[in-house]
């Protein structure tokens, strides 16, 4: 998922707003454990979200590939993401590099976002379903987003802006220990600034820019900790759902970050997700200019509008 290894994440500028209790969207209880991608999916075909999913088409699907290393930091990094375009919306999905076949392009485009909730890639049915959720729901003050500025500048400043961003959605005076799942050395880096104590976890282990040993099993260290910082990649690999299940069993905050499925999370605000942090394609870190972030729930405003 992250820094030593490939990862995608966003962030801003920390909030100062006080906090509001997010709830599930108008007329949908909260779920019973069924799967993330499964509950949303099985929604999206009710009509819970817009059209019927079987009547829209996917014209354009593409791949991003990139590497990174930032200027003063010792390790770099990949990351490779699918993207399906609807209309003027594109769901994403990160992947490991080189995992897609030649052909995944190819079997998506001309088919209907219904068929391609059913692709056997998970990769192709997040990206479905986000570029659906993007063009039925956008991001927006109506879906209860705050849009937060990042400024032009370096990857590395830019990366640096969202994690502030990104931390500012724990409640920290709360907060002793963080279990953060996907690691972005920008994001610890915030933590270390606070005063914040984590557990960084990341499937591909390795050793954080401090030389701190990753994780490879979030769920052992779950108990150890006060909140969970987890990235949207987590919807796409399928770690998310034990993370939600502790969440919503325990009343933890659970942060996600997301470029992975950032129309698709804010959609479980309430639901054992407290705040999200949703960056939808183009992300920061292919453009040095101005983008932006839309930040739901946490410690400003209105977390629960998002349905």
């Amino acid at each position: 998922m992250s820094t030593p290894v490939a990862t995608t994440c966003p962030a801003g500028t920390a909030s100062t707003s006080t906090a509001t209790t997010a709830t599930t969207g108008v007329g949908l209880p909260p779920s019973t454990g069924t799967p993330v991608l499964d509950l949303i999916t099985g929604r999206a075909r009710t009509g819970a979200y817009g059209p019927d999913p079987a009547s829209l088409r996917i014209a354009l699907a593409f791949t991003t590939a990139q590497a990174v290393r930032h200027a003063g930091r010792a390790r770099g990094y990949r990351n490779e993401v699918l993207s399906l375009r609807l209309g003027a919306a594109v769901g994403s999905c990160a992947v490991e590099p080189g995992e897609l076949p030649a052909d995944a392009l190819t079997g998506c485009v001309g088919a209907t976002v219904d068929e391609l909730l059913d692709h056997p890639r998970a990769a192709v049915r997040v990206a479905a379903l986000d570029a659906y959720l993007g063009h039925c729901r956008p991001h927006g003050p109506a879906e209860g987003a705050r849009p937060v500025p990042l400024p032009a500048g370096s990857s590395l400043a830019k990366s640096r802006a969202r994690a502030a961003a990104v931390a500012g959605l724990l409640p920290l005076a709360d907060v002793r220990r963080v279990l953060v799942v996907g690691v972005v050395n920008s994001l610890l880096e915030q933590l270390r600034s606070r005063g914040i104590e984590y557990v960084p976890c990341d499937l591909k282990g390795g050793t954080t820019e401090w030389d701190e040993p990753v994780r490879t099993d979030a769920l052992a260290h779950l108990d150890d900790c006060d909140a969970v910082l987890a990235s949207g990649m987590t919807l796409g690999n399928g770690s998310l759902d034990p993370l939600l299940a502790h969440a919503r069993a325990t009343g933890k905050p659970l942060v996600l970050f997301a470029q992975t499925g950032s129309a698709v999370l804010p959609r479980l605000l309430g639901d054992g997700v407290s705040a999200v942090s949703a960056e939808p394609y183009p992300f920061f870190w292919l453009d040095g200019g101005p983008s932006v972030l839309h930040l739901y729930g946490g410690r400003a405003g209105r977390g629960g509008a998002a349905r």
